[in-house]
C-alpha cells in the first residue's frame, strides 16, 4: 500500500484503490471513472474545446468534458477561471503546456480543492488522473483493489462501459 502523504494530511487517511469513481461537484460532472496516479503530480482531465477569454478583468476558460469513457455523449460544458498555466512532462518524456484551474474533487467521501490541468485525453483509458497533490490530502492508495470509495448506481456504471 502506498502512502502519500503531506502537509494538508487528514488524521485518519481513507484508502483509495487504483481506480476510483470521482465527482466534480462544482462542474456538474460526474460520477466519473478516475485512475489513481502517484507518479503525477497534478490531476488531469480530459478536455476539449477550451476557449480562454477575459471576464472581469481576470483570465477564464470554456471547456467540455467527456464524463463517459469510450464516447462522446452527454458532454458537460464548464466556464471557470484560469488558475496557472504550466508545462507538463507525459510519462513519455513530451512536454505540453496546460491550463491550470481549481475546483473540489469529491472522492468517496471526501471533498477536496485541488488543482487539475485541461488537456486532451481521448487515447486514453481514464477521463481523469488523480495526482499527489490531490492524494496527500488524507488518502491512502491499495493499488491491488478499486473501487474503495464506493461506487455509483448499475445504470451509471453500464452507460460509462462506453457503447
Amino acid at each position: 500500500m502506498a502512502v502519500v502523504s503531506g502537509a494538508h494530511s487528514s488524521s485518519t487517511p481513507m484508502t483509495v484503490g487504483w481506480r476510483e469513481w470521482v465527482v466534480l461537484p462544482d462542474f456538474g460532472a460526474g460520477p466519473l471513472k478516475a485512475k489513481i496516479d502517484t507518479g503525477a503530480r497534478t490531476s488531469a482531465l480530459h478536455a476539449f474545446d477550451l476557449e480562454e477569454f477575459r471576464r472581469d478583468g481576470e483570465d477564464w476558460v470554456r471547456f467540455s468534458i467527456h464524463p463517459w469513457q469510450r464516447t462522446a455523449e452527454d458532454a458537460v460544458a464548464v466556464e471557470c477561471p484560469v488558475h496557472d498555466r504550466r508545462t507538463i512532462r507525459s510519462s513519455s518524456g513530451h512536454s505540453q503546456e496546460r491550463i491550470v484551474v481549481v475546483t473540489e474533487v469529491r472522492l468517496g467521501d471526501r471533498v477536496v480543492t485541488t488543482e487539475i490541468t485541461l488537456t486532451r485525453r481521448d487515447e486514453m483509458g481514464f477521463r481523469m488522473l488523480i495526482g499527489r497533490e490531490a492524494l496527500r490530502q488524507g488518502f491512502l492508495v491499495d493499488a491491488a483493489r478499486s473501487y474503495l470509495g464506493g461506487r455509483p448506481p448499475k445504470l451509471v456504471r453500464r452507460r460509462n462501459r462506453g457503447r
